[in-house]
């Protein structure tokens, strides 16, 4: 249809439906399409009930959006790790509620937490990452955004202004990221946010010939991040960090994939990266010290010698 239009001359068409056939028709110009049966298609919601939906801050959505969707795996074998997990939960007051977003392809983690209008009871769903990536692209700056669960039809259903987005559940149990966040930490790093991309850049030049692999060791006041790739050379970067917790005698190494450490740095919107360790082989986690509501988490990998 859409081409047939695309190439017809300005002015108006006439559309006539005819059982399962679309008759088009324009001066010098006819035609008719086969269609389907219309009963076979989804059920399609047309609006967003106010008195049922929660609202959905636009500009603070979107920056969720952005700094979860990048750790959703691509995984076609675990369905469930492929969307987000929307968990909404009333605040104790009872008035509006939170809803916390959580991405995960087994590797590394994201979670924000944004405080929402409207009921919210105790709900969690996953949303597939298409649907996601459709909302923070029509989103309006200063809108609310309208969400409703229609649990019967398995549906979510999204409202911005004229335009309804529905999308259906993604079926599976959502592991328990919980579990894997370090309740407490041994060593915390923080560093300037621009210097710390810089170098995990620098580093990429040869951890793309060595699986991606950078390492990161810490001294006093200072941090280090190197690679090396038997093709190519190696390199090491020294930063100015402010380090608090004993380190080692022998010192701090852990190794992580220079990707994950980049995407999450960019998605950070502060001027300062906040690192926790405990050891080389447990998870790091950074945050954002201005941003208290959100935590990513990435696991390391393991270095043979």
């Amino acid at each position: 249809m859409a081409e047939i239009v695309s190439n017809l001359p300005l002015g108006s068409l006439d559309l006539e439906s005819d059982k399962e056939h679309l008759k088009i028709s324009a001066p010098g110009f006819s035609s008719k399409l086969l269609g389907m049966n219309p009963a076979d298609f989804p059920k399609v919601p047309r609006s967003v009930n106010k008195e049922e939906s929660v609202q959905l801050p636009n500009n603070e959505l979107m920056e969720a959006l952005n700094q979860v969707l990048f750790s959703v795996s691509v995984d076609e074998t675990r369905p469930v790790l492929t969307g987000v997990l929307f968990i909404f939960e009333n605040l104790p007051a009872g008035c509006g509620g939170h809803f916390t977003l959580v991405a995960t392809d087994g590797f590394r983690l994201s979670q924000k937490k944004i405080v929402i209008k409207g009921p919210t009871g105790k709900q969690q769903v996953v949303l597939p990452k298409n649907i996601l990536l459709e909302i923070s692209r029509l989103g309006e700056e200063g809108e609310e955004i309208a969400f409703c669960l229609k649990e019967k039809d398995n549906q979510a259903v999204f409202s911005l202004g004229n335009l309804v987005l529905s999308s259906r559940f993604l079926e599976g149990e959502f592991p328990d990221y919980e579990k894997i966040i370090p309740k407490t930490s041994g060593i915390k790093v923080r560093v300037d946010k621009e210097e710390l991309l810089r170098v995990v850049r620098l580093a990429a030049v040869f951890a793309r010939d060595s699986a991606n692999i950078v390492k990161i060791n810490l001294g006093k006041d200072s941090l280090k991040i190197s690679a090396e790739s038997s093709q190519s050379g190696n390199q090491e970067t020294e930063i100015d960090a402010k380090i608090e917790g004993d380190l080692p005698a022998g010192g701090f190494e852990i190794a992580f994939n220079y990707k994950f450490l980049e995407e999450v740095v960019k998605a950070l919107v502060g001027e300062e990266v906040s690192m926790e360790f405990n050891n080389p082989s447990s998870p790091g986690v950074f945050t954002d010290p201005k941003d208290p509501n959100f935590l990513h988490l990435i696991m390391p990998v393991k270095v043979q010698g």
